[in-house]
């Protein structure tokens, strides 16, 4: 073999192994919680779906590894991630629409319902991705996380009892409405400064769902859980869309089955999940005090739900009245389902 023929048969080799390489690579994904908690353990389960049924790896990065929520939905856009789990919470601002989950009382607590609702909305399957890709966004999936409560410094159980009490709010306009209905002072803030503020009593509240309440420790800095029923935290996952649109379409059966996977893990793992939480919250610090509204007494926090759905349509026009309407009949036919 001549030194060029050598050259040239090394050249190819090189080649054959750096385009072996480009079809096993490492993927990127972020999300907002902490490896324990519930997008950890769904993007662990993707994760788990994806090397197994792929040649490539994901690397996964749980909250704070990359700046707070904005940080890793920009670096998604930007394609330095592959995929980001965030909540429409903080995607409000580049898509209104997704604020519709927002929209107090809409969601049912049930978990049934909930899933049969999130697994086959048109809204959620056929409406939002559009939306999403607008954004640079391929949306895989939502699901829920859990019934949201709200923790405060001092007990309420009517509106007026919230009058100047600053809750904590995503950097969402809808939320920031829900909590004005409901009398408090809705004060947006990067997570990262939630604690601090309780503990210097800058806020005197903040909600999440009760998991999240027990593993950031935020009964530590507030002395009252209430259940008032008024939401179920929503979550998305979405890939970069130029990265997805340009995979091969076995790579891309894969991350949408991958999904598929996580989701019915999610749902199940969820199943007593609150309460399990609460009896830990309930060890931690036995002067807790843990209330859930009766009908009557939520009533008028029903009554300022109408008014949050005024706003949300006002802000988002037809669009997100097609939306709104396609969502309520989604509902109802996941009602439908889950009793027959």
């Amino acid at each position: 073999m001549t030194f060029s023929t050598r050259i040239l048969a090394f050249s190819a080799a090189a080649f054959a192994l750096g385009a072996g390489m480009a079809h096993a690579d490492t993927w990127r994904y972020a999300f907002e919680e902490a490896m324990d908690e519930v997008q950890g353990i769904y993007a662990q389960k993707f994760k788990e779906e994806i090397e197994a049924n792929t040649d490539h790896e994901i690397q996964l990065f749980p909250y704070g590894t990359l700046g707070e929520s904005a940080d890793i939905m920009e670096q998604a856009q930007d394609g330095i991630l592959q995929f980001v789990d965030q909540s429409p919470g903080f995607t409000g601002s580049l898509i209104p629409e997704a604020q519709v989950f927002f929209v107090p009382y809409l969601l049912p607590q049930e978990t049934e319902t909930l899933a049969s609702f999130f697994k086959n909305s048109k809204a959620i399957n056929e409406m939002f991705p559009a939306l999403y890709a607008d954004q640079g966004l391929e949306l895989l999936t939502m699901f829920p996380e859990g019934e949201v409560a709200i923790t405060t410094k001092e007990p309420f159980t009517t509106p007026a009892d919230l009058d100047e009490v600053k809750i904590r709010t995503m950097t969402n306009p809808l939320l920031v409405e829900s909590y004005k209905a409901f009398g408090a002072t809705p004060t947006p803030l990067p997570w990262g400064e939630v604690y601090g503020a309780l503990q210097t009593n800058i806020i005197q509240g903040q909600e999440n769902p009760m998991f999240y309440v027990e593993s950031t420790k935020m009964y530590e800095v507030t002395d009252y859980v209430t259940r008032i029923g008024h939401n179920n935290f929503t979550t998305a996952v979405m890939a970069n869309k130029d990265f997805f649109d340009g995979l091969p379409d076995e790579d891309k059966k894969a991350i949408r089955a991958a999904a598929e996977a996580a989701f019915a893990h999610i749902i199940d793992y969820q199943k007593g999940l609150t309460e399990a939480s609460v009896e830990k919250i309930k060890e931690a610090k036995p002067s807790m005090t843990f209330t859930t509204l009766s009908e009557e007494e939520r009533q008028p926090f029903k009554d300022a739900a109408g008014e949050v759905e005024a706003r949300f349509l006002e802000m988002t026009g037809d669009s997100g009245k097609r939306i709104l309407d396609q969502m309520k009949e989604d509902l109802e036919a996941a009602q439908q389902a889950s009793q027959s």
